[in-house]
């Protein structure tokens, strides 16, 4: 898995699923296959910058799966506390043995062996700035990191970038239409599951130890969806009422499709509309395990919605944009080492772009809803700023207090919540509530 997300960029997080689907592990063994694959991802530059002087003719050097193994290696041996090193040492040697020559198992035995002996000395140098320091403690890019502070201060940025490593929580959405939160948590509890009520979002519920929730009947009979908390918290914003007509504008795989609908007791319209056919079918059977007829799927370029449907003709709209991604870190790794300074003023022209044409769509006095799942200023709050300063018809409206005071009562009372990926253990997440004018 390591050698296709660098060779091929795979995303870790489908690759992973796919994988561990195909060979069906003991909840102990994928438990740990997941940890190795994300983990050794992760921290990529600080295994780099440790393992360096232990590789005579440099890391860059090196075939990719060799690189690979000792990445995977060195994960183990600095990051984790339960594999013995000898075990560490002895499974390298035999894969390099199976998948090369003499020469590279020898070569792994030695600098896994040095690494080992070198343990105590593996620290950072204590002089570095605070951007060389956070990127390489925290293992995230420097490009990035040098952006965060200039936004957020280096204290912020350490803590965000020390939460992107944490494991993400498992939370599932109970689907009202078939039993309440309540409920639902009482039959998990009631079959020796750990869960728990989520915080953040009315409508979730925290669950540990419990593997793929993906597998359980539950999930099968539509009992629930699987879906991060922050995103949860987008169908809340936008309030959907029973009977009404609502546009999704980017909404595969169509977790916040379904929850609208499930808000409107599966009454009204739903347009769910996105670029790629080949994501339609994602949207198509998120409804139809969900029992949900409301919903209805399109394959349009989100920027040319308006030459499809009349204008107006919408009392709500969801905008959840295409955007740089950097709020889900901690659920793709890669995503950090992939992503280029250059595409984030790429994708905030592609969000103009989009913004611009959809809000004719929507009827005077209706709702739009523009979210994101980063923390980038120039995608969510400077974004509505400039279209707010560019559409006199549109202004903030207060986002529902009983769902977002908790979070941040006075960004809630704007219309406005940022969630930082370390405030409450979920995705980074952006989400704004614009009223057109009546």
């Amino acid at each position: 898995m390591l050698i296709r997300v660098e060779e091929n960029q795979s995303y870790s997080n489908l690759l992973l699923n796919q994988v561990l689907q195909k060979h069906a592990l003991e909840r102990a063994d994928a438990g740990l296959a997941t940890e190795l694959v994300y983990g050794t991802i992760g921290r990529r530059n600080t295994i780099d910058f440790f393992m360096e002087r232990f590789v005579s003719k440099g890391l860059a050097k090196l075939e990719p799966w060799v690189r690979c193994l000792l990445r995977l290696s060195f994960y183990q041996l600095h990051y984790l506390d339960r594999i013995p090193d000898h075990a560490v040492v002895s499974e390298a040697v035999n894969i390099a043995k199976r998948r090369g020559h003499q020469g590279i198992s020898g070569m792994v035995n030695g600098v896994l062996r040095a690494i080992i002996r070198s343990k105590a000395e593996l620290t950072l140098p204590a002089a570095l700035g605070d951007v060389k320091r956070i990127a390489l403690g925290h293992s995230h890019p420097e490009w990035l990191v040098r952006r965060w502070i200039r936004q957020l201060g280096a204290e912020l940025t350490e803590q965000i970038c020390a939460a992107n490593n944490e494991p993400p929580h498992v939370s599932i959405r109970a689907n009202a239409r078939r039993r309440s939160r309540l409920e639902l948590l009482e039959l998990l509890q009631g079959s020796g599951l750990s869960a728990e009520a989520s915080e953040l979002a009315p409508a979730g519920i925290l669950v540990q130890g419990a593997g793929n929730m993906a597998l359980s009947p539950g999930f099968q009979q539509g009992d629930f969806s699987i879906q991060d908390e922050s995103s949860m918290l987008v169908a809340e914003a936008l309030d959907p009422r029973p009977g009404m007509m609502v546009l999704d504008c980017c909404a595969a795989p169509g977790g916040k499709t379904a929850h609208i609908a499930e808000k409107m007791d599966d009454v009204g319209k739903i347009w769910a509309c996105d670029l790629h056919e080949h994501k339609q079918k994602l949207i198509a059977d998120q409804a139809e395990r969900l029992g949900l007829s409301s919903i209805q799927t399109l394959v349009m370029d989100a920027a040319k919605l308006d030459e499809h449907f009349a204008a107006e003709s919408f009392d709500r709209i969801l905008l959840d944009a295409p955007c740089s991604g950097l709020g889900v870190i901690r659920r793709k790794p890669d995503l950090k080492w992939a992503k280029q300074e250059a595409e984030i003023d790429a994708i905030s022209e592609l969000q103009h772009g989009i913004l611009s044409r959809v809000h004719r769509l929507l009827k005077p006095g209706g709702v739009l809803v523009y979210s994101t799942c980063t923390i980038e200023h120039a995608e969510n709050a400077g974004m509505v700023e400039r279209f707010l300063a560019e559409h006199s018809e549109f202004e903030l409206d207060p986002l529902p207090a009983d769902r977002f005071a908790s979070i941040d009562p006075v960004a809630a009372a704007t219309g406005m919540v940022q969630i930082l990926p370390q405030q409450f253990h979920s995705d980074g997440f952006f989400i704004a509530r614009l009223r057109k004018r009546a």
